[in-house]
């Protein structure tokens, strides 16, 4: 919902860049409207929004070793995709569209917040992501294990941005997948020492950051 917390996008990663060509194909074949392109440095992205005007990044990664660095910290930015090259891809593959690969994934979540150090305060040192790059004042991007990001959590839309009504369209909750039940259990130790409310739902805990955006924590 425009104005509030909760979703900016969340991020389809497909596995390779032909499978990424293909999405694009698909979606210019379909006339699908499309709100942008982006070279991340670490990957290539292709954005829209469902009917309802939910956010979707689809994108590929490139490999780590090509991941930009500067003084041994991730540097991802903004420029331009090449379409063009993107495309080329395609050149011995006239297939027709079968669907996204089989080992496509949710790669990553992207939030509306309220407050950036309330945020890294609880996705950093609650939840126990690595904060792996900033990005000025109004952004910043967490993972585990090594990964360019899992959550996004930006201020874009304002500071102070207050969360969506109830029944509002948009993101009801993401779950985010532990190794281990005791990994879990570790987590869940930390939220209560933070006294941070967690809710027992099925076989996972419900918690909210500060922004009251909803997470589903479970284990492998």
């Amino acid at each position: 919902m425009h104005g509030t917390t909760g979703l900016y996008h969340f991020a389809v990663l497909v596995p390779t860049r032909l499978e990424l060509a293909q999405s694009l194909r698909r979606f210019v074949d379909t006339t699908t409207p499309m709100q942008g392109f982006a070279d991340h440095g670490v990957s290539e992205a292709l954005y829209l929004a469902d009917p309802d005007g939910n956010g979707i990044e689809v994108y590929r990664d490139r490999p780590k070793s090509e991941w930009p660095t500067v003084d041994g910290r991730l540097q991802m930015g903004t420029a331009p995709l090449d379409v063009e090259g993107l495309l080329e891809e395609l050149g011995d593959h006239p297939d027709p569209w079968a669907g996204l690969a089989s080992h496509t994934r949710i790669g990553h979540v992207h939030l509306h917040v309220s407050h950036l150090p309330d945020a890294e305060q609880f996705y950093v040192q609650a939840l126990g992501f690595d904060l792996m790059q900033r990005y000025g004042h109004v952004a910043l991007f967490v993972s585990a294990g090594g990964y360019h990001h899992h959550v996004g959590l930006n201020t874009w839309i304002g500071e102070g941005a207050p969360p969506p009504p109830h029944g509002a369209i948009g993101l009801r909750h993401f779950v985010l997948r532990l190794p281990a039940a005791s990994a879990l259990d570790e987590v869940a130790g930390r939220l209560r020492d933070a006294s941070i409310a967690v809710e027992s739902l099925g076989r996972g805990l419900l918690v909210r950051d500060p922004s009251d955006n909803a997470i589903l924590l479970t284990a492998e």
